[in-house]
């Protein structure tokens, strides 16, 4: 709720004024914590995605595969597009561990996943769209302050 859509506390002990200072309560958890768990949970997701495509340092044969026969992406060479895939799932979810380039991170992040909903799995959009909801957090309100973006941004700030 935001501040325009406060309401007057009701009076009393009762269920409204119980649920009012719940609402309330829950009006105060930090944008910080919040950008934080969506960048280290959805980092880890990505994470773990790009773990299968890999085999030490080489794209494995079986993602070069599945990019061919399960995934077929338009305008992508399979080869081409299983290497993407394993160098973003593993680069951009370290950047938003760290909190850096972090609204960057998660706007490409976004991207992969509109790319996985529209041509790969379209039933899973209920899992697309959670993974959305903890990019456009990120997006919308900053990493917070557990990350380097915001080191940096204070950082210029004082030497401004």
């Amino acid at each position: 709720m935001n501040e325009d859509m406060t309401l007057a506390a009701p009076s009393g002990r009762g269920l409204a004024y119980r649920v009012h200072s719940l609402m309330t309560a829950f009006g105060m958890i930090p944008h910080d914590l919040i950008a934080t768990v969506a960048r280290l949970s959805i980092a880890a997701v990505f994470w773990q995605s790009g773990q299968t495509k890999v085999d030490g340092w080489h794209v494995t044969d079986n993602a070069v595969y599945l990019f061919q026969t399960e995934y077929k992406l338009p305008f992508v060479d399979p080869w081409l597009a299983a290497h993407l895939a394993a160098f973003a799932e593993h680069f951009f979810p370290l950047l938003l561990v760290i909190g850096l380039a972090s609204r960057l991170s998660a706007l490409a992040l976004l991207g992969m996943t509109l790319v996985i909903e529209i041509f790969v799995y379209p039933d899973a959009w209920p899992t697309h769209g959670t993974w959305a909801v903890c990019f456009l957090v990120i997006i919308a309100g900053g990493p917070g302050r557990l990350s380097l973006d915001h080191l940096i941004a204070r950082y210029f700030a004082r030497s401004a």
